[in-house]
């Protein structure tokens, strides 16, 4: 994916980082490690069930830092409601493995 978003002067890619419908303790972190790898920023966006809205919110460069950013998007969803909010965890991705 990386390869394919260097390779294009304008790409899009939307990615759901749940990865599923179904209620999970983790994120999926390919959405970070692609941006990452690419160089290019994340653009947070919203469909709000509860008040049936949707929109975007900043534009996110990340630091390299997975955990202070992965803060800094749950905080931007914290107040967001899905369609199936006691389906939802807050964003957080599978922690490291110290080798």
């Amino acid at each position: 994916m990386i390869q394919k978003i260097n390779e294009n002067e304008r790409f899009v890619l939307a990615i759901t980082p749940e990865g599923t419908r179904r209620k999970v303790q983790y994120w999926k972190s390919g959405f970070y490690h692609i941006a990452e790898g690419a160089g290019i920023p994340i653009l947070l966006t919203f469909l709000d069930y509860e008040h049936k809205k949707g929109g975007v919110g900043p534009l996110m460069y990340l630091t390299g830092n997975i955990d202070r950013d992965m803060h800094t998007i749950r905080d931007f969803y914290a107040t967001v409601k899905g369609k199936y909010p006691d389906q939802t965890n807050p964003a957080a991705v599978f922690p490291k493995q110290k080798s």
